[in-house]
């Protein structure tokens, strides 16, 4: 199975150049069982990443584009009356998929971006009093601008605490800029799409062996350990939940299978740290978006806190 996931991860590499960080990160959040925010400016390849992780995956795939008109309804569905049959009839929304793209989720507002809150925290959808059951596994990756871009609003905290990680792109140097002129320009006019790599059911099965991977309890003080450090940083206004907590037992779990590790060890912790605090230090001064901030802050506590 881990060859299967390699090639997936080959795959995102290749077709966004410069992302092996973002493509690692991406993978381990669907291991994890996690949904994913992906951060950055304009073109480049937000959008395609996401996608391309989609269509690698034989499983059904919907794409929201978060415009300031959407409306809730048009996430989760709505009840439309037949007038022959006299009952309501309902008609699911995208998020009755495996995948769900969020496309530049802070374009729209607050009200409607809550609309994700019982999908990503229970996966069922409650529409006219009737819950629904979403399909398993159910992921969301969200694409957002950075913050404070014009047109943008900023996503409310309990919305951030419900994606298990953050990747954060950013433009490459300019060797890799040229090797992606060259790529299209050998592309030509005509691209085939590629098959899947993995099944649903692959996806499943992963998952259960990332949740099967060992955590001792030095381990769990560790994580622990590094979100109290965290919580007592002064430019953060508000505490994290005990959801970052298990969001780095359960990315360090993936992380570890990966590598094919027979238990979580604090390397692994470290490697997904930062991805699963960043974006919940919400800081004061953040003017260009949380992530350059942030990781220095998760870097310091990373060297301050004991490694068991």
């Amino acid at each position: 199975m881990r060859e299967k996931i390699q090639a997936l991860n080959s795959r995102l590499v290749s077709t966004v150049l410069g992302s092996d960080d973002a493509s690692w990160h991406l993978i381990v959040a669907i291991l994890a069982g996690g949904h994913v925010l992906i951060q950055g400016p304009p073109g480049i390849g937000k959008t395609t990443l996401a996608s391309t992780l989609a269509r690698s995956i034989d499983a059904s795939f919907k794409r929201i584009q978060f415009t300031p008109d959407l409306l809730p309804s048009d996430i989760t569905g709505y009840s439309i009356f037949h007038q022959g049959t006299g009952k309501f009839e309902f008609i699911p929304g995208p998020v009755f998929s495996h995948i769900v793209l969020a496309d530049e989720i802070n374009r729209t507002s607050p009200r409607i971006q809550s609309a994700l809150f019982e999908c990503m925290s229970e996966q069922q959808v409650t529409v006219d009093g009737v819950t629904r059951p979403l399909l398993s596994p159910f992921m969301v990756i969200a694409t957002q601008n950075n913050l404070f871009d014009t047109g943008t609003f900023p996503l409310p905290e309990p919305q951030l605490d419900r994606f298990l990680l953050t990747v954060t792109m950013d433009l490459p140097d300019m060797e890799t800029q040229a090797k992606l002129l060259q790529l299209h320009a050998a592309k030509g006019i005509s691209q085939s799409e590629e098959p899947p790599i993995l099944h649903v059911d692959d996806i499943t099965a992963c998952q259960q062996l990332c949740l099967a991977i060992p955590v001792n309890d030095r381990i769990c003080r560790y994580i622990t350990s590094i979100c109290e450090a965290a919580r007592k940083i002064d430019g953060g206004r508000s505490a994290l939940s005990a959801r970052a907590s298990i969001s780095i037992m359960r990315a360090a779990q993936a992380a570890a299978w990966l590598e094919n590790a027979k238990a979580v060890y604090p390397d692994h912790v470290k490697a997904v740290a930062e991805a699963v605090l960043s974006h919940r230090l919400v800081l004061r001064d953040s003017r260009h978006g949380q992530s350059s901030d942030a990781s220095s802050i998760i870097t310091g506590i990373l060297a301050s806190v004991p490694v068991p």
